[in-house]
């Protein structure tokens, strides 16, 4: 987010409301599939780094 300049509110149309925003942001809610392509369509992120676990997200 940072690094693109987003906000919160550039998420909701991907994720939901910003309370939602925020839940995933903290790690209390896992994205779902339909906001995984969302976010990829929107914003060019790319899915498999959407769909990877946190545990697994820094290995190479």
């Amino acid at each position: 987010m940072e690094q693109s300049g987003l906000t919160v509110k550039d998420l909701e149309p991907a994720i939901g409301r910003s309370n939602r925003v925020y839940e995933v942001l903290g790690g209390k809610r896992s994205l779902t599939l339909p906001m995984i392509w969302k976010l990829h369509d929107m914003f060019g992120i790319p899915a498999e780094s959407l769909i990877r676990p946190a545990s697994r997200a820094h290995v190479t």
